[in-house]
């Protein structure tokens, strides 16, 4: 860690509420962009605890980025919801006849 940085992370101090709950100081947020909502991921290791952004498994879509994605495995009519459960169910019930589930 940089000299600048351990001087910067140093002397901050927070508190765990009686329902497991810590602040983190403004600062720290503020510096990484974490607002309300931002979802963090909680490493346990044998320096202590680190939080983290995770990484995305897939970038943001938008509806227009997808639309049209599966013309070149399906030709047909637009099925229902109800047509689309009727298929699940029958290949689950399939692979529950094969042992497989």
């Amino acid at each position: 860690m940089p000299d600048g940085e351990a001087a910067r992370n140093r002397g901050q101090r927070t508190r765990v509420s009686t329902k497991g709950q810590v602040i983190l100081p403004k600062a720290v947020r503020d510096r990484h962009g974490w607002t309300a909502g931002t979802v963090l991921e909680i490493t346990d290791g044998p320096s202590g605890v680190t939080l983290s952004e995770p990484a995305h498994v897939f970038p943001p879509t938008r509806p227009e980025d997808v639309f049209g994605m599966l013309k070149p495995f399906y030709d047909g009519p637009p099925r229902t919801v109800e047509e689309m459960n009727t298929a699940v169910e029958a290949e689950v019930l399939r692979r529950h006849a094969r042992g497989r589930y």
